[in-house]
């Protein structure tokens, strides 16, 4: 699918992407819900996220505190209170760190909890998203606290372009454990 560009295709994209990653999560073994991700032998990617993200869990927390940085920094900046997206000390070249804080808060999350609490935080990000015009989603500079891009860009890297990653995580995932069993 081609990234939204409207209000309405945002909400689509964002509702299907959740829809696919629960149901993918769903139709997982318990083995493959609660144990170590694995991509299988020779998997070689030299993004962080493969290394960094051990299990189901971790994903699924990764995105809710996504979600939570989108939507402080919108309720911060439309509250009047200037905010930039990632909180200090972390810059857009040096956010790994950052990730990583995300995933060790939340060693002791169980899976079912983690579950629970992305998809409240999607509703919450949907809620956002539908409280907002078109123009003010995707006019760039609409905000001036969104810099260069628009309020839009912003969601859709925290939903559909975020649960597009996901999913092709888990499924690749899928894959080596199968390969590698």
């Amino acid at each position: 699918m081609a990234r939204p560009t409207t209000r309405a295709e945002l909400l689509q994209a964002a509702e299907a992407g959740y829809d696919t990653l629960v149901a993918l999560i769903a139709e997982m073994s318990d083995a493959e819900r609660e144990g170590p991700l694995n991509y299988g032998p020779g998997f070689a990617k030299s993004e962080a996220h493969w290394a960094r993200d051990r299990c189901v869990r971790d994903v699924i927390v990764h995105l809710t505190a996504w979600h939570g940085l989108l939507r402080d920094w919108v309720a911060a900046n439309e509250g009047g209170k200037p905010s930039t997206f990632l909180p200090s000390p972390y810059t857009w070249r040096d956010y790994a760190g950052m990730n990583v804080e995300f995933r060790d808060a939340h060693e002791s999350t169980s899976l079912a909890d983690a579950l629970r609490e992305f998809g409240d935080s999607h509703a919450a990000v949907m809620a956002l998203i539908d409280g907002h015009t078109n123009d003010e989603l995707f006019v760039k500079k609409f905000y001036p606290w969104t810099g260069t891009t628009s309020l839009g860009s912003y969601c859709v890297s925290a939903t559909s372009s975020h649960y597009d990653w996901a999913v092709k995580k888990l499924r690749a995932a899928r894959r080596g454990a199968r390969t590698a069993g």
